[in-house]
């Protein structure tokens, strides 16, 4: 938990930021330990705790301690910033993306920076940003699309050059001199983007950009293009024109005639002459009328007194779309180009940016999106006629797709079976698992794949080719695991409608169904935020259990509680199990760490852990001794 004066200076920040006002005594803040812990909590849950830097550091042996002496140098102006390691990750188009990963120190320092600005800068941010920021994703960012974009004839889609690798050290240090005041904060924030980089253990000075992988560039990128969103701000004011598109002059004459028509049939009707001649005519005549209407639009298209822009970003990617002509879309286009390069001293990819009629739509944060009006009607009834008619009910509405290219795609990186012959295979490399461990390791690919997906407005039916080679691979896997048939597995687990996989723990039964794609609910009303961590930061204030623990400065190996503890860090938990006590120990617990006394983690490094510890901790917590004898190390 964050000390009151703490959490008040924090809170403090957002409401000076509003105001306006520069920002001093953050660097003091900074000598804070809850912050720290704080810090560490947040990186220690993420997968890149462990992931060494060019000093071979990580999140591994954290302690008070640690976070002390990084306190002390920072006062001191001692700390000094590691270069990232320069490693490549491969993209979806087969080149290769540049990655910068941190020193464990340099990660703690750089997540106590970022809460510092997020502080700042989250409550001026505009609402038209979505990447990287609390309670915002990619899901956010469309279901703004959908709920707002209505009736959009251009879609404008803008790409950076190289965004990360050009963001310019000194603009952003001139941007940040707008909100900070604190020129100790400002030299150190400078000193992380000087710091430079290792590739094959070549040193790389860093004039330029923010790597992608440090912690701290999310927020860097968007205080640079939150100038672009007040740019597009003050455009779409200025762009904005009229109150109601004027009516179409076409579709009102058909309008005119129909109800012209329409009163002459009831005054005859009034007369006595219902089914007369004239009347079946007129009444055929109004049905050709009304289909003729139907293909047009009720509100003028080209209306030069009705003009909207929408815009929309995702860290650098952004869309703009325009109800007007294609010259006002070229115009903006050029205009957001401009600014780009003149005021951010960023450049265009000419090769990925253009401007697409909204029925041809774009691809967009993994969907394929574009406008769409259909012939869903439904009835109206005006106060002064007896009459209905037929209203209109999808009028060039945002629609999102799945693009089968991503689900195929996905399909080979899983390893799930032949996508053009329609021939599921098995995972070899899986069959060491547990059923259990293989059923939930499957379910967990297709359920994330499907809810990311679950915008779409052709889910279901885009991903059942997905679906059905996913569940083949996992019956082929089962059944290969225990040599037997695909269809006697299939058999086993089939329960009714569904497949369920029964089990027992220490004699109680289980069962754990497969997932479906008829269980994936509608993400319409709130589920566009399924990709966003849930926020239980009002629930716990912050304090988590790893900090807890840490704080309770006693060893969970051998029950020590003198002298200082530090953090044992592991990837995953599936690599505990069957090893030695102290990975049983952490297995028994569920946690990827365990709190140890320095002598206790210096042993386990060392591969030197006895497992007497184990007993004298089983015996220190009043567990009863069950006959092991637990003799040999580890």
């Amino acid at each position: 938990m964050l000390p009151d004066t703490v959490t008040k200076r924090l809170e403090a920040l957002g409401h000076l930021s509003r105001q306006g006002k520069r920002i001093n005594g953050l660097y003091r803040l900074m000598e804070s330990p809850a912050l720290w812990l704080r810090a560490y909590a947040k990186i220690a849950a993420n997968g890149g705790a462990t992931t060494k830097g060019v000093d071979r550091s990580t999140m591994d042996g954290f302690s008070l301690e640690r976070a002390a002496n990084i306190i002390a140098l920072l006062k001191e102006n001692r700390y000094r910033f590691k270069p990232v390691r320069r490693t490549y990750i491969p993209k979806a188009n087969g080149k290769s993306r540049p990655l910068g990963v941190p020193s464990g120190d340099d990660k703690l320092v750089q997540e106590v920076v970022r809460v510092l600005l997020e502080h700042i800068y989250e409550p001026i941010f505009s609402d038209n940003s979505h990447g990287f920021r609390p309670k915002r994703s990619c899901h956010t960012a469309l279901a703004q699309m959908q709920r707002t974009w209505a009736g959009v004839t251009w879609l404008v889609d803008i790409d950076i050059k190289g965004f990360y690798d050009n963001i310019d050290h000194d603009l952003l240090i001139m941007l940040l001199e707008q909100k900070i005041e604190d020129r100790r904060f400002l030299k150190l924030i400078r000193a992380m983007l000087k710091a430079g980089y290792m590739e094959d253990w070549v040193f790389h000075q860093t004039y330029s950009g923010a790597p992608q992988g440090g912690i701290c560039s999310p927020i860097y990128a968007n205080i640079v293009l939150h100038e672009l969103d007040r740019f597009m701000e003050t455009m779409q004011v200025a762009y904005t024109k009229g109150r109601w598109r004027a009516k179409n002059p076409a579709y009102q004459a058909y309008c005119t005639t129909i109800q012209r028509l329409r009163r002459y049939i009831t005054r005859q009707q009034a007369q006595g002459n219902t089914a007369s001649p004239e009347v079946r005519a007129m009444k055929r005549h109004i049905t050709q009328l009304d289909a003729a209407r139907k293909t047009m639009p009720s509100g003028d298209p080209m209306d030069a007194g009705y003009r909207r822009l929408r815009y929309c970003r995702y860290a650098d990617d952004m869309v703009i779309g325009i109800i007007g002509p294609k010259e006002d879309a070229q115009h903006v286009m050029e205009q957001v180009k401009r600014f780009l390069a003149q005021h951010l001293r960023l450049q265009t990819a000419e090769e990925k940016s253009g401007i697409y009629h909204a029925t041809e739509g774009i691809r967009f944060l993994g969907y394929d999106m574009r406008t769409y009006s259909g012939e869903r009607l439904r009835k109206v009834k005006r106060h002064d006629s007896p009459y209905y008619t037929l209203s209109r009910t999808i009028a060039k509405d945002v629609q999102l797709h799945v693009p089968q290219e991503q689900v195929r795609l996905f399909c080979q990186r899983k390893g799930y079976g032949d996508w053009d012959r329609l021939r599921p295979i098995h995972k070899p490399a899986w069959l060491m698992r547990s059923d259990v461990e293989i059923v939930l390791a499957y379910n967990a690919e297709l359920r994330g794949f499907a809810n990311y997906y679950g915008l779409a407005t052709d889910v279901k039916q885009g991903l059942k080719k997905l679906e059905y080679l996913w569940k083949g691979s996992l019956l082929k896997t089962l059944a290969n695991k225990h040599k037997t048939t695909v269809g006697k597995t299939g058999q086993a687990l089939h329960q009714g409608s569904d497949y369920v996989y029964r089990y027992s723990v220490k004699g109680q039964a289980k069962h754990l169904k497969l997932y479906a794609l008829k269980d994936l609910k509608s993400l319409a009303k709130n589920g566009a935020r399924v990709d966003v961590q849930p926020n239980i930061a009002p629930y716990t204030l912050t304090r988590t259990e790893i900090v807890q623990r840490l704080n309770a400065a006693k060893c969970e190996y051998c029950g020590q509680d003198q002298g200082y503890c530090e953090v044992h860090h592991v990837r995953k938990l599936k690599d505990l199990h069957g090893k030695e006590h102290w990975q049983q120990v952490m297995a028994s617990m569920q946690r990827k760490t365990l709190v140890l006394c320095h002598i206790c983690h210096q042993l386990l490094h060392k591969g030197t852990l006895p497992d007497w510890r184990y007993q004298a901790m089983e015996r220190r917590a009043g567990f009863r001794e069950n006959g092991k004898s637990g003799s040999g190390g580890g």
